[in-house]
């Protein structure tokens, strides 16, 4: 599942929708089907957390990616590379000299709603912590209000802090010291916050996201899906396990997660 920088990106690179008309629309999901964007203008796109924003005129449409989204950009009339079934929405921008079709394929979550309520459908996430104004002091008191809970499964919690997937979860315990299933009461919750600020901030721009400062192929992580390979501290076995997680963007279940961890670096 793409992470907080993954969709930043993304945003990033859909940003020359601003400006530019819609010329032809298809939303393919059954409770939006009936909505037609023709004719509106483009007049922001932007990311918060995992989520994905446009808004046409007064209308926005809200996407989460989840395990297998992605967007593909293309002129109209090429053909696509993937399946057309796999279309949610498709897209045409005015542009010269052919229109550009954007199409969203396999996206796991689709919304379409009115500008005015846009606060209110986001009131539910915790902070962004790739928002330059990141509130910090907001983020450390939802990781408090549950000190029973497990660090692991709080970092995964969308209501808490926006945009932390299972890659960064793992390495910001291993960078902290602590073993994933640790009580958040046990934690020192303003080190764990600054980490995965740093690191995720430090990662925004890059295509290769890095957590050990070595881009090589194979050494960009401590931990994270080494399982049964030398930790790179101290040389013990890193082991993999499962800890219940959730992710409440739009995923209101309970979700069991991998998590990878060294057992001399990060004790239980």
């Amino acid at each position: 599942m793409p992470e907080g920088d993954s969709v930043l990106q993304l945003s990033r690179r859909l940003q020359f929708m601003a400006g530019r008309e819609v010329t032809g629309c298809s939303v393919r999901v059954p409770q939006h089907a009936t909505v037609n964007l023709t004719g509106t203008i483009c007049e922001r796109v932007w990311p918060y957390g995992k989520h994905l924003f446009m808004q046409f005129d007064q209308t926005i449409v809200h996407t989460h990616l989840k395990m297998e989204g992605t967007w593909a950009i293309h002129y109209a009339g090429d053909r696509w590379r993937k399946p057309g079934h796999s279309a949610r929405i498709v897209l045409q921008l005015s542009h010269s000299p052919r229109d550009i079709e954007l199409v969203g394929h396999w996206l796991g979550f689709v919304d379409i709603f009115d500008a005015d309520q846009y606060f209110s459908r986001i009131a539910h996430l915790g902070p962004d912590i790739l928002d330059p104004d990141w509130d910090r002091e907001e983020t450390v008191r939802r990781l408090r209000a549950r000190p029973e809970r497990s660090i692991g499964t709080a970092l995964l919690d969308q209501k808490i802090v926006a945009g932390i997937g299972n890659e960064y979860r793992a390495e910001i315990c291993f960078l902290a010291g602590v073993h994933p299933a640790t009580p958040v009461a046990e934690v020192d919750v303003e080190q764990v916050v600054d980490i995965g600020k740093r690191i995720m901030w430090a990662n925004r721009n890059s295509p290769i996201r890095v957590t050990t400062g070595v881009r090589r192929a194979g050494e960009t992580t401590y931990v994270f899906g080494r399982n049964r390979k030398r930790c790179r501290r101290c040389g013990t076995i890193i082991q993999k396990d499962s800890l219940g997680g959730v992710d409440r963007g739009g995923d209101e279940g309970e979700l069991e997660r991998i998590i990878w961890f060294c057992p001399h670096c990060q004790p239980l």
